[in-house]
């Protein structure tokens, strides 16, 4: 079986994703495999664990990576229909329900779930998905605004640190992203998401802005930032980083042709890439991937990557 073959041999979620990235199906066919997530497989059996209180895992944030916005967070990447009726209902009950009660600083308790609490990873994260299933996140996007550092990125720990963190920065990069996306925003979310895009090719996605040597692990997780786990969380690698580029529509340059390198490195003999690892918590759904083993996942991301430097790289 081809490398195209084996991922169209998987679950809607995937396989709709790879009929318009790497196949260039027809659009009504897209479709109609995309409309299968929210009844079949990996997107059905997520949607049919929301508690009747619209939590998953009755929390809206939890470390067990199972609650409320994890859940989210991988329909997003699923790419369930925001206006299918399945979504509607799940996203209005989270938006009615979902308080960050016991679960976020207390300050923030009585905050509906699309409020968000107050670290940029987890409201990055949140804003997102929220974003991307047509929730009101404005609230969020301004807190965002007014935390980006001097240096144009984002960071959890700031203050006291006034230097940025990747794994912050790209959190907070995906949900300015999905929030113009979904017509929010203007020029100040433009000019903050273009800034904090440069702090990623300014550093070569993976280098280091003074000496210029290769971040070998991350300084706050341990995190081999050449080593790709699906899903990331709030962790950054360079996989992610070139994922946030093609889906912004940034033009391939010579600042990305290293990290590029780096991930087309990672292909396997038979032209798939492993998952290389897995951070700590409970999958909600088994989605057939273990670390070692090829992934679905990493192979389809790794490929429209390519697919997006080789077509525009100068």
């Amino acid at each position: 079986m081809d490398v195209v073959g084996w991922l169209l041999d998987s679950d809607p979620a995937i396989r709709w994703q790879v009929l318009r990235d790497l196949a260039d199906a027809p659009a009504p066919e897209i479709a109609a495999e995309r409309a299968r997530v929210a009844t079949q497989g990996w997107g059905a059996r997520l949607l049919g664990m929301q508690q009747a209180d619209g939590t998953w895992a009755g929390a809206a944030w939890n470390r067990g990576w199972n609650s409320t916005m994890h859940v989210l967070w991988l329909l997003w990447h699923m790419g369930l229909d925001p206006a299918s009726p399945q979504a509607r209902r799940a996203v209005g009950l989270v938006r009615d329900r979902v308080t960050w009660a016991d679960c976020g600083p207390p300050e923030c308790a009585n905050n509906p779930f699309f409020a968000g609490e107050l670290e940029p990873c987890i409201n990055g994260q949140v804003a997102a998905a929220g974003a991307y299933f047509g929730q009101d996140v404005g609230g969020i996007i301004d807190r965002l605004l007014g935390e980006q550092l001097p240096d144009g990125g984002w960071n959890c720990d700031a203050p006291p640190s006034r230097r940025s963190s990747f794994n912050t920065t790209i959190c907070v990069l995906e949900a300015l992203l999905a929030h113009e996306g979904a017509g929010g925003g203007g020029p100040a979310v433009r000019a903050a998401r273009l800034r904090g895009q440069g702090y990623l090719l300014e550093r070569r996605l993976f280098r280091r802005r003074s000496s210029g040597e290769a971040i070998a692990r991350d300084r706050k997780g341990g995190a081999d930032w050449t080593r790709f786990a699906f899903p990331a969380w709030w962790h950054y690698d360079v996989l992610r980083g070139l994922e946030y580029l093609r889906s912004a529509g940034v033009a391939p340059e010579q600042r990305v042709a290293e990290a590029v390198g780096l991930v087309a490195a990672r292909r396997d003999a038979d032209g798939r890439w492993p998952l290389d690892a897995r951070y700590p918590g409970v999958m909600p759904v088994a989605m057939d991937e273990e670390p070692g083993r090829p992934s679905r996942w990493n192979t389809l991301r790794a490929l429209r990557v390519l697919r997006w430097y080789e077509g525009g790289a100068a």
